[in-house]
């Protein structure tokens, strides 16, 4: 029977939202105070779903410390305390809304699952009141 895990994760970082293809004005106009030009910081919460079948020696879909070690090393190490214009390599030239958070998160944790389990769902919470998921299409 298919079943589904949860798991949330914290880390802390800095951000500006920018696109530099649009002048000044535009971007204040869109971003508000958030596109401060030195950036602001947010406590986010990684929050991923994973799905596949228990297993019936441990009961487990998989071991959850072991889903927020997969998200601490492909994730949360390279972000936390991070500006993520400027310091972290892979989100080089996006803006890092957390739209384009959610699907990167996503792509970086999914082939790092072990076989059987999926990743359903990847959720960047901003803030208690706003966030952001990106969802896999193979339901």
């Amino acid at each position: 029977m298919p079943i589904s895990l949860t798991v949330k994760v914290e880390f802390e970082a800095a951000h500006r939202l920018h696109n530099p293809d649009q002048p000044e004005s535009w971007n204040r106009a869109r971003f508000g105070k958030c596109n401060n030009l030195h950036g602001h910081g947010h406590n986010y919460v990684l929050e991923v779903e994973v799905g596949g079948e228990t297993d019936p020696e441990t009961g487990y879909l998989m071991d959850m410390k072991e889903l927020k070690g997969i998200l601490r090393r492909t994730v949360v190490d390279e972000v936390d305390h991070h500006h993520l214009n400027h310091e972290v390599p892979w989100l080089d030239g996006v803006n890092p809304t957390a739209e384009n958070l959610a699907t990167l998160f996503f792509q970086r944790v999914a082939p790092e699952l072990p076989q059987g389990v999926r990743l359903r769902a990847v959720t960047v919470h901003e803030t208690d009141r706003n966030s952001a998921t990106f969802r896999s299409d193979e339901e």
